[in-house]
Protein backbone atom coordinates (compact mmCIF):
# COMPACT_ATOMS: atom_id res chain seq x y z
CA UNK A 1 0.00 0.00 0.00
CA UNK A 2 1.40 3.37 -0.97
CA UNK A 3 0.72 7.00 -0.36
CA UNK A 4 2.16 8.75 -3.37
CA UNK A 5 1.88 11.35 -6.06
CA UNK A 6 1.87 9.86 -9.52
CA UNK A 7 4.39 11.65 -11.69
CA UNK A 8 3.53 15.15 -12.89
CA UNK A 9 5.73 17.62 -14.79
CA UNK A 10 5.34 20.51 -12.37
CA UNK A 11 5.73 18.33 -9.26
CA UNK A 12 9.15 17.86 -7.75
CA UNK A 13 9.53 14.16 -8.42
CA UNK A 14 7.40 11.26 -7.34
CA UNK A 15 6.50 10.53 -3.74
CA UNK A 16 6.33 6.90 -2.78
CA UNK A 17 6.10 5.04 0.52
CA UNK A 18 5.73 1.27 0.58
CA UNK A 19 4.36 -0.48 3.68
CA UNK A 20 5.12 -4.06 4.54
CA UNK A 21 2.86 -6.55 2.74
CA UNK A 22 0.15 -8.54 4.50
CA UNK A 23 -1.46 -11.77 3.34
CA UNK A 24 -4.96 -11.28 1.99
CA UNK A 25 -6.73 -13.73 4.29
CA UNK A 26 -4.47 -14.23 7.31
CA UNK A 27 -5.43 -14.25 10.92
CA UNK A 28 -7.92 -11.64 12.28
CA UNK A 29 -10.83 -13.07 14.21
CA UNK A 30 -13.15 -10.39 12.88
CA UNK A 31 -11.89 -11.06 9.34
CA UNK A 32 -12.08 -14.83 9.63
CA UNK A 33 -12.54 -15.59 5.92
CA UNK A 34 -12.20 -13.89 2.59
CA UNK A 35 -15.91 -14.40 1.96
CA UNK A 36 -17.18 -12.34 4.88
CA UNK A 37 -18.30 -8.74 4.70
CA UNK A 38 -16.23 -6.10 6.39
CA UNK A 39 -18.81 -3.57 7.50
CA UNK A 40 -19.99 -0.51 5.65
CA UNK A 41 -17.59 1.97 4.20
CA UNK A 42 -17.17 5.00 6.40
CA UNK A 43 -20.38 6.96 6.95
CA UNK A 44 -21.53 9.15 9.80
CA UNK A 45 -24.74 10.92 10.65
CA UNK A 46 -24.92 14.67 10.92
CA UNK A 47 -24.46 14.48 14.70
CA UNK A 48 -22.87 11.94 17.06
CA UNK A 49 -24.97 9.36 18.91
CA UNK A 50 -25.94 10.01 22.52
CA UNK A 51 -24.46 8.07 25.42
CA UNK A 52 -24.74 8.52 29.18
CA UNK A 53 -22.28 10.98 30.70
CA UNK A 54 -19.24 9.45 32.42
CA UNK A 55 -16.25 10.89 34.18
CA UNK A 56 -13.38 8.89 32.69
CA UNK A 57 -10.41 10.96 31.50
CA UNK A 58 -9.88 10.83 27.73
CA UNK A 59 -7.30 8.43 26.36
CA UNK A 60 -5.00 9.39 23.54
CA UNK A 61 -4.63 13.17 24.02
CA UNK A 62 -1.05 14.37 23.58
CA UNK A 63 1.59 14.13 20.88
CA UNK A 64 2.65 11.37 18.50
CA UNK A 65 5.90 11.57 16.55
CA UNK A 66 8.85 13.89 16.85
CA UNK A 67 9.06 15.62 13.47
CA UNK A 68 9.58 19.35 12.97
CA UNK A 69 6.21 19.92 11.24
CA UNK A 70 3.24 20.12 13.59
CA UNK A 71 -0.14 18.76 12.48
CA UNK A 72 -3.37 18.87 14.48
CA UNK A 73 -5.47 15.71 14.84
CA UNK A 74 -8.94 16.60 16.15
CA UNK A 75 -10.86 13.48 17.21
CA UNK A 76 -14.00 12.52 19.18
CA UNK A 77 -11.99 10.78 21.91
CA UNK A 78 -14.85 11.26 24.36
CA UNK A 79 -18.59 11.49 23.83
CA UNK A 80 -21.12 12.29 26.50
CA UNK A 81 -18.29 12.34 29.03
CA UNK A 82 -17.19 8.76 28.32
CA UNK A 83 -14.58 7.15 26.12
CA UNK A 84 -15.36 6.87 22.41
CA UNK A 85 -14.23 3.66 20.74
CA UNK A 86 -14.41 5.21 17.29
CA UNK A 87 -12.24 8.10 18.46
CA UNK A 88 -9.71 5.73 20.02
CA UNK A 89 -9.63 3.66 16.83
CA UNK A 90 -8.92 6.77 14.76
CA UNK A 91 -6.18 7.78 17.19
CA UNK A 92 -4.59 4.31 17.05
CA UNK A 93 -4.67 4.33 13.25
CA UNK A 94 -2.85 7.66 13.31
CA UNK A 95 -0.20 6.19 15.60
CA UNK A 96 0.19 3.24 13.24
CA UNK A 97 0.75 5.62 10.33
CA UNK A 98 3.39 7.54 12.28
CA UNK A 99 5.19 4.37 13.36
CA UNK A 100 5.29 3.04 9.81
CA UNK A 101 6.63 6.13 8.10
CA UNK A 102 6.28 9.52 9.66
CA UNK A 103 7.84 9.64 13.13
CA UNK A 104 10.69 11.85 11.96
CA UNK A 105 8.56 14.00 9.64
CA UNK A 106 5.67 15.36 11.71
CA UNK A 107 4.48 15.73 15.27
CA UNK A 108 0.78 15.06 15.72
CA UNK A 109 -1.00 17.26 18.24
CA UNK A 110 -3.89 15.00 19.27
CA UNK A 111 -6.87 16.88 20.72
CA UNK A 112 -10.26 15.71 21.97
CA UNK A 113 -13.23 17.58 20.48
CA UNK A 114 -15.61 15.86 22.95
CA UNK A 115 -17.92 15.14 19.99
CA UNK A 116 -19.28 18.69 20.11
CA UNK A 117 -18.82 21.80 17.95
CA UNK A 118 -17.71 23.76 21.01
CA UNK A 119 -15.10 21.13 21.80
CA UNK A 120 -13.91 21.07 18.19
CA UNK A 121 -13.50 24.84 18.17
CA UNK A 122 -11.50 24.82 21.41
CA UNK A 123 -9.36 21.87 20.32
CA UNK A 124 -8.52 23.50 16.99
CA UNK A 125 -7.67 26.80 18.64
CA UNK A 126 -5.33 25.02 21.05
CA UNK A 127 -3.57 23.07 18.29
CA UNK A 128 -3.08 26.14 16.11
CA UNK A 129 -1.71 28.05 19.10
CA UNK A 130 0.87 25.25 19.43
CA UNK A 131 1.95 25.73 15.80
CA UNK A 132 -0.14 23.28 13.77
CA UNK A 133 0.13 23.88 10.02
CA UNK A 134 -2.65 21.48 9.02
CA UNK A 135 -5.81 20.22 10.74
CA UNK A 136 -6.85 16.56 10.35
CA UNK A 137 -10.42 15.74 11.43
CA UNK A 138 -12.90 16.17 12.99
CA UNK A 139 -15.39 13.39 12.21
CA UNK A 140 -18.90 14.77 12.76
CA UNK A 141 -20.36 17.42 10.49
CA UNK A 142 -21.08 20.09 13.10
CA UNK A 143 -17.62 19.65 14.57
CA UNK A 144 -16.02 20.00 11.13
CA UNK A 145 -17.81 23.31 10.60
CA UNK A 146 -16.61 24.63 13.95
CA UNK A 147 -13.00 23.52 13.40
CA UNK A 148 -12.99 24.87 9.84
CA UNK A 149 -14.12 28.30 11.01
CA UNK A 150 -11.12 28.51 13.32
CA UNK A 151 -8.67 27.10 10.76
CA UNK A 152 -9.93 29.41 8.02
CA UNK A 153 -9.33 32.47 10.18
CA UNK A 154 -5.76 31.27 10.72
CA UNK A 155 -5.22 30.46 7.04
CA UNK A 156 -4.68 26.74 7.67
CA UNK A 157 -6.19 23.89 5.61
CA UNK A 158 -8.38 21.10 6.99
CA UNK A 159 -8.66 17.47 5.89
CA UNK A 160 -11.86 16.30 7.60
CA UNK A 161 -13.63 12.94 7.91
CA UNK A 162 -17.32 13.91 7.62
CA UNK A 163 -19.50 12.45 4.87
CA UNK A 164 -21.67 15.57 4.81
CA UNK A 165 -20.72 17.30 1.55
CA UNK A 166 -22.09 20.62 2.82
CA UNK A 167 -19.08 20.85 5.17
CA UNK A 168 -16.65 20.93 2.23
CA UNK A 169 -15.21 24.23 1.01
CA UNK A 170 -12.03 25.64 -0.43
CA UNK A 171 -9.22 24.49 1.91
CA UNK A 172 -11.67 22.25 3.83
CA UNK A 173 -11.20 18.88 2.14
CA UNK A 174 -13.23 15.74 2.86
CA UNK A 175 -11.36 12.44 2.88
CA UNK A 176 -14.49 10.40 3.66
CA UNK A 177 -16.50 8.13 1.38
CA UNK A 178 -19.21 10.28 -0.17
CA UNK A 179 -22.50 8.85 -1.32
CA UNK A 180 -22.17 11.03 -4.42
CA UNK A 181 -19.18 8.92 -5.47
CA UNK A 182 -21.05 5.67 -4.81
CA UNK A 183 -24.01 6.80 -6.93
CA UNK A 184 -21.88 8.01 -9.80
CA UNK A 185 -19.80 4.81 -9.92
CA UNK A 186 -22.74 2.40 -9.83
CA UNK A 187 -24.66 4.32 -12.50
CA UNK A 188 -21.55 4.49 -14.68
CA UNK A 189 -21.20 0.72 -14.46
CA UNK A 190 -24.90 0.00 -14.98
CA UNK A 191 -24.95 2.21 -18.07
CA UNK A 192 -21.88 0.42 -19.43
CA UNK A 193 -23.87 -2.81 -19.16
CA UNK A 194 -26.72 -1.40 -21.23
CA UNK A 195 -29.10 -0.36 -18.44
CA UNK A 196 -31.44 2.40 -19.58
CA UNK A 197 -34.09 2.99 -16.90
CA UNK A 198 -33.89 3.04 -13.11
CA UNK A 199 -36.32 3.34 -10.21
CA UNK A 200 -35.31 4.50 -6.73
CA UNK A 201 -36.61 2.85 -3.54
CA UNK A 202 -35.37 5.01 -0.67
CA UNK A 203 -36.14 5.60 3.01
CA UNK A 204 -36.98 9.07 4.24
CA UNK A 205 -33.69 10.05 5.91
CA UNK A 206 -30.74 12.35 5.30
CA UNK A 207 -28.49 9.73 3.72
CA UNK A 208 -31.17 8.66 1.24
CA UNK A 209 -31.98 12.29 0.43
CA UNK A 210 -28.40 12.86 -0.68
CA UNK A 211 -28.18 9.50 -2.44
CA UNK A 212 -31.41 10.09 -4.37
CA UNK A 213 -30.24 13.46 -5.64
CA UNK A 214 -26.83 12.06 -6.56
CA UNK A 215 -28.39 9.15 -8.44
CA UNK A 216 -30.58 11.51 -10.45
CA UNK A 217 -27.58 13.62 -11.42
CA UNK A 218 -25.51 10.57 -12.34
CA UNK A 219 -28.35 9.13 -14.42
CA UNK A 220 -28.90 12.41 -16.28
CA UNK A 221 -25.20 12.49 -17.27
CA UNK A 222 -25.56 9.08 -18.88
CA UNK A 223 -29.01 9.41 -20.47
CA UNK A 224 -30.53 6.91 -18.04
CA UNK A 225 -34.21 7.52 -17.32
CA UNK A 226 -35.36 7.75 -13.68
CA UNK A 227 -38.79 6.15 -14.01
CA UNK A 228 -40.01 6.45 -10.40
CA UNK A 229 -38.81 7.57 -6.98
CA UNK A 230 -40.56 5.81 -4.09
CA UNK A 231 -39.81 7.03 -0.56
CA UNK A 232 -40.91 5.15 2.54
CA UNK A 233 -41.17 5.71 6.27
CA UNK A 234 -40.42 2.95 8.82
CA UNK A 235 -42.84 0.11 8.21
CA UNK A 236 -43.76 1.36 4.75
CA UNK A 237 -41.24 -0.41 2.52
CA UNK A 238 -43.63 -3.19 1.42
CA UNK A 239 -46.15 -0.76 -0.06
CA UNK A 240 -43.38 1.25 -1.72
CA UNK A 241 -41.91 -1.91 -3.25
CA UNK A 242 -45.35 -2.75 -4.61
CA UNK A 243 -45.45 0.56 -6.47
CA UNK A 244 -42.05 -0.21 -7.98
CA UNK A 245 -43.17 -3.69 -9.01
CA UNK A 246 -46.16 -2.21 -10.83
CA UNK A 247 -43.74 -0.65 -13.33
CA UNK A 248 -43.01 -4.10 -14.73
CA UNK A 249 -40.71 -3.96 -17.73
CA UNK A 250 -40.44 -0.17 -17.69
CA UNK A 251 -37.27 -0.41 -15.56
CA UNK A 252 -34.18 -2.55 -15.82
CA UNK A 253 -32.53 -1.55 -12.54
CA UNK A 254 -33.52 -0.49 -9.02
CA UNK A 255 -31.39 1.70 -6.73
CA UNK A 256 -31.84 1.23 -2.95
CA UNK A 257 -29.77 3.61 -0.76
CA UNK A 258 -30.55 1.87 2.53
CA UNK A 259 -28.43 1.09 5.59
CA UNK A 260 -27.30 -2.52 6.12
CA UNK A 261 -29.33 -2.95 9.32
CA UNK A 262 -32.60 -2.22 7.50
CA UNK A 263 -31.92 -4.37 4.44
CA UNK A 264 -33.48 -7.63 5.76
CA UNK A 265 -36.89 -5.93 5.84
CA UNK A 266 -36.28 -4.40 2.43
CA UNK A 267 -35.27 -7.79 1.02
CA UNK A 268 -38.52 -9.34 2.28
CA UNK A 269 -40.48 -6.61 0.52
CA UNK A 270 -38.52 -7.18 -2.68
CA UNK A 271 -39.18 -10.93 -2.62
CA UNK A 272 -42.86 -10.44 -1.87
CA UNK A 273 -43.15 -8.24 -4.95
CA UNK A 274 -41.02 -10.27 -7.34
CA UNK A 275 -38.17 -7.76 -7.42
CA UNK A 276 -35.21 -10.13 -7.08
CA UNK A 277 -32.03 -9.34 -9.00
CA UNK A 278 -32.69 -12.06 -11.57
CA UNK A 279 -35.64 -9.95 -12.80
CA UNK A 280 -34.41 -6.40 -12.25
CA UNK A 281 -30.81 -5.40 -11.55
CA UNK A 282 -30.61 -4.12 -7.96
CA UNK A 283 -28.07 -1.39 -7.20
CA UNK A 284 -26.74 -0.18 -3.86
CA UNK A 285 -23.97 1.78 -2.13
CA UNK A 286 -20.90 0.85 -0.11
CA UNK A 287 -23.04 0.52 3.02
CA UNK A 288 -23.96 -2.93 1.70
CA UNK A 289 -20.46 -4.33 2.18
CA UNK A 290 -21.79 -6.01 5.30
CA UNK A 291 -22.59 -9.60 6.26
CA UNK A 292 -26.16 -8.58 7.14
CA UNK A 293 -26.73 -7.84 3.44
CA UNK A 294 -24.60 -10.41 1.65
CA UNK A 295 -26.68 -13.42 2.70
CA UNK A 296 -30.11 -12.05 1.75
CA UNK A 297 -31.65 -14.20 -1.03
CA UNK A 298 -33.36 -11.29 -2.78
CA UNK A 299 -30.05 -9.47 -3.17
CA UNK A 300 -27.99 -12.24 -4.73
CA UNK A 301 -26.60 -10.77 -7.94
CA UNK A 302 -27.05 -7.17 -6.78
CA UNK A 303 -24.32 -4.64 -7.59
CA UNK A 304 -22.92 -1.96 -5.32
CA UNK A 305 -19.97 0.44 -5.45
CA UNK A 306 -17.38 0.24 -2.68
CA UNK A 307 -13.65 0.27 -2.07
CA UNK A 308 -12.10 -3.13 -2.65
CA UNK A 309 -11.62 -5.17 0.54
CA UNK A 310 -7.95 -6.09 0.17
CA UNK A 311 -6.56 -2.75 1.36
CA UNK A 312 -8.68 -2.67 4.51
CA UNK A 313 -7.79 -6.29 5.34
CA UNK A 314 -4.07 -5.52 5.10
CA UNK A 315 -4.48 -2.39 7.22
CA UNK A 316 -6.54 -4.31 9.79
CA UNK A 317 -3.89 -6.98 10.16
CA UNK A 318 -1.19 -4.43 10.91
CA UNK A 319 -3.50 -2.57 13.30
CA UNK A 320 -4.37 -5.79 15.13
CA UNK A 321 -0.73 -6.76 15.42
CA UNK A 322 0.09 -3.42 17.05
CA UNK A 323 -2.96 -2.86 19.29
CA UNK A 324 -4.38 -6.39 19.77
CA UNK A 325 -7.81 -5.18 18.73
CA UNK A 326 -9.71 -4.61 15.50
CA UNK A 327 -10.12 -1.15 13.96
CA UNK A 328 -13.42 0.51 13.17
CA UNK A 329 -14.09 0.80 9.46
CA UNK A 330 -13.55 4.56 9.53
CA UNK A 331 -10.03 4.20 10.97
CA UNK A 332 -8.41 4.20 7.53
CA UNK A 333 -9.33 7.88 7.21
CA UNK A 334 -6.97 8.79 10.06
CA UNK A 335 -4.32 6.41 8.77
CA UNK A 336 -4.37 7.81 5.24
CA UNK A 337 -4.55 11.47 6.25
CA UNK A 338 -1.64 11.14 8.68
CA UNK A 339 0.41 9.16 6.14
CA UNK A 340 -0.27 11.85 3.56
CA UNK A 341 0.61 14.69 5.95
CA UNK A 342 3.92 12.99 6.81
CA UNK A 343 4.77 12.25 3.17
CA UNK A 344 4.08 15.83 2.09
CA UNK A 345 6.18 17.19 4.97
CA UNK A 346 9.02 14.93 3.87
CA UNK A 347 8.92 15.79 0.16
CA UNK A 348 7.23 19.09 -0.58
CA UNK A 349 9.06 21.65 1.56
CA UNK A 350 7.32 24.91 2.49
CA UNK A 351 4.52 24.33 -0.05
CA UNK A 352 3.60 20.99 1.58
CA UNK A 353 0.01 21.83 2.55
CA UNK A 354 -0.74 24.40 -0.14
CA UNK A 355 -3.91 24.24 -2.21
CA UNK A 356 -1.84 23.33 -5.28
CA UNK A 357 -0.29 20.32 -3.58
CA UNK A 358 -3.45 19.04 -1.89
CA UNK A 359 -5.54 19.32 -5.05
CA UNK A 360 -2.98 17.65 -7.32
CA UNK A 361 -5.31 16.17 -9.99
CA UNK A 362 -3.39 12.89 -10.20
CA UNK A 363 -4.23 12.32 -6.56
CA UNK A 364 -2.90 9.95 -3.93
CA UNK A 365 -3.09 6.26 -3.04
CA UNK A 366 -4.08 5.01 0.40
CA UNK A 367 -5.36 2.02 2.32
CA UNK A 368 -8.73 2.15 0.54
CA UNK A 369 -7.38 2.93 -2.92
CA UNK A 370 -6.76 6.07 -4.94
CA UNK A 371 -8.36 9.41 -4.13
CA UNK A 372 -8.02 13.08 -4.91
CA UNK A 373 -9.33 16.31 -3.44
CA UNK A 374 -11.23 18.72 -5.64
CA UNK A 375 -10.74 22.48 -5.22
CA UNK A 376 -14.26 22.78 -3.74
CA UNK A 377 -13.31 20.41 -0.90
CA UNK A 378 -15.13 17.34 -2.19
CA UNK A 379 -13.24 14.25 -3.26
CA UNK A 380 -13.17 11.57 -5.90
CA UNK A 381 -12.26 8.00 -5.03
CA UNK A 382 -11.41 5.01 -7.12
CA UNK A 383 -14.21 2.55 -6.32
CA UNK A 384 -14.83 -0.99 -7.46
CA UNK A 385 -18.21 -2.51 -8.30
CA UNK A 386 -18.96 -5.64 -6.28
CA UNK A 387 -21.63 -8.25 -6.95
CA UNK A 388 -23.30 -10.10 -4.07
CA UNK A 389 -22.72 -13.81 -4.54
CA UNK A 390 -23.84 -16.44 -2.00
CA UNK A 391 -22.86 -14.54 1.12
CA UNK A 392 -19.71 -13.08 -0.39
CA UNK A 393 -18.81 -10.57 -3.07
CA UNK A 394 -17.03 -10.79 -6.38
CA UNK A 395 -15.43 -7.86 -8.16
CA UNK A 396 -17.23 -7.23 -11.44
CA UNK A 397 -15.43 -3.95 -12.14
CA UNK A 398 -12.07 -3.31 -10.42
CA UNK A 399 -11.27 0.00 -8.79
CA UNK A 400 -8.92 2.13 -10.89
CA UNK A 401 -5.30 2.20 -9.74
CA UNK A 402 -4.84 5.79 -10.83
CA UNK A 403 -7.00 8.82 -11.54
CA UNK A 404 -6.73 10.56 -14.88
CA UNK A 405 -8.03 13.93 -16.05
CA UNK A 406 -8.53 17.10 -14.06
Amino acid sequence: MRIHFPSRADFAGALRRTLRPAAFCAGLAALSACSTGFGPAPHESLSPPTTPAQSEPPQGVGTIGSGPVKVALILPLTQGGGQSQIGLSLRNAAELAISESGSADITLLVKDDQSTPEGAKAATQAALAEGAELVLGPLFAGDVRAAAEVARAAGKPVIAYSTDLSTAARNVYLLSFLVENYADRIVEFAASKGKKSVAILAPENDYANVATGALQQAAAKRDMRVALIERYKPGGVAAAAGHIAALGGQIDCLFIPEQAAAMPDVAKALSANGLESRKVQILGTGLWNDSRVLNLPALQGAWFAAPENAGFIAFSQRYHAKFNSDPTRVATLAYDSVSLAAALARTQGPRRYSDEVLTNPTGFSGADGVFRFRPDGSNERGLSVLQINNGSTIVVSPAPRSLSGA
